[in-house]
């Protein structure tokens, strides 16, 4: 099977590249070739920039591929860009669209693929929505060979995950805990989340590339373990031989402090999320994430201990935190001063 990944060298991406390649895939990777250290043996590397479509074209001109997978498709100028290159050349082009495109706050405990896409506070999600609608629309009109996967939190060996850490030195985290600084927990730490591995989330992706059934379907992938943050927290720490300081502080008091996370926070991470599998189960018979996320971040930690260079820790962001925290504690003794 001949299939074409547009990016493939990410977080999530990778993982998925390397089963194609032990899967016998046939696999290109289209990308600015800025990464190809994270390419797996195997695989073959189109250099291209994907958003510009006449060149984009240039160089796919010869090629016809059986599956087309594009990781970084984020708005719909994106998505049009893709319709236009794809149509007639390809059986299923897989869009990857975002968990967090789900209603928020949901008005039922439990995900599933039909509950509603609305997302008031992230513009990130309103714009994977919108490249969802886009491209059923053309399912619908034209017979567009879509298929929609949307991962939620999923992390890998290279990123630290957590709901509150700095996005370029994931380590911040575990460097905080490690000196004894406080750690922050938007809420009161019993939200709950699922967090995927990489691997886990490729079998299951996998098992959609080249699936016929899957055309005009949308899926999400991920495990079924579900934890509150503040025992993710707590796993990280051990994970790291340090016991964190939590402290407490509400999503919307963060978001005044630090607006850039505001999408993230509110519109994601800070409201509980379970997952209903159901559906990736029926259409991938025998998927079932096996990663507990005590091995899982364990191994992050390894990873990044075996490497002193990728130990780096965001000092603005660390600096951010000790802000927040500060002025939440002095509003706390401004509110005992009533008492």
């Amino acid at each position: 099977m001949k299939v074409l990944f547009i990016g493939g060298t990410g977080t999530i991406s990778s993982a998925v590249s390397e089963l194609a390649v032990m899967n016998g895939f046939d696999l290109y990777l289209l990308n600015r070739g800025t990464r190809n250290q994270l390419v797996p043996e195997g695989a073959k590397v189109i250099k291209g920039d994907i958003r510009d479509y006449e060149t984009t074209k240039e160089v796919l001109k010869d090629h016809r591929f059986d599956v087309v997978v594009d990781w970084v498709a984020f708005t719909p100028d994106h998505v049009e860009n893709d319709i236009r290159l794809f149509r007639g050349k390809t059986d299923q082009y897989i869009f990857i669209s975002s968990a967090s495109a789900y209603q928020r706050p949901q008005t039922h405990y439990l995900i599933d693929e039909s509950t509603p896409l609305r997302n008031d506070y992230w513009q990130y999600s309103r714009d994977k929505i919108a490249c969802e609608e886009r491209l059923m629309q053309e399912y619908r009109e034209s017979g567009f060979p879509v298929t929609i996967v949307r991962p939620s939190y999923t992390y890998g060996k290279t990123m630290i995950p957590f709901i509150f850490n700095s996005r370029v030195h994931r380590w911040t985290i575990v460097d905080r805990m490690r000196k004894g600084k406080k750690i922050i927990v938007p809420g009161d730490g019993t939200s709950l989340w699922v967090m995927t591995h990489n691997t886990d989330f490729a079998r299951g992706f996998i098992g959609l590339v080249g699936n016929m059934q899957a055309i005009g379907h949308a899926f999400h992938i991920t495990s079924d373990e579900v934890m509150t943050w503040d025992q993710i927290a707590y796993a990280i720490g051990k994970a790291a031989g340090a016991e964190p300081d939590i402290i407490h502080i509400p999503s919307d008091f963060i978001s005044i402090l630090s607006p850039e996370s505001r999408g993230g926070l509110l519109g994601d991470k800070a409201v509980s999320v379970v997952f209903d599998n159901s559906k990736i189960k029926r259409f991938v018979p025998g998927y079932k994430a096996v990663k507990p996320f005590r091995e899982g971040i364990k191994e992050c930690i390894e990873w990044h201990e075996s490497r002193p260079e990728m130990c780096t820790v965001d000092e603005e962001f660390d600096r951010l935190c000790d802000r927040i925290i500060e002025a939440y504690e002095k509003g706390i003794e401004y509110a005992r001063s009533f008492t």
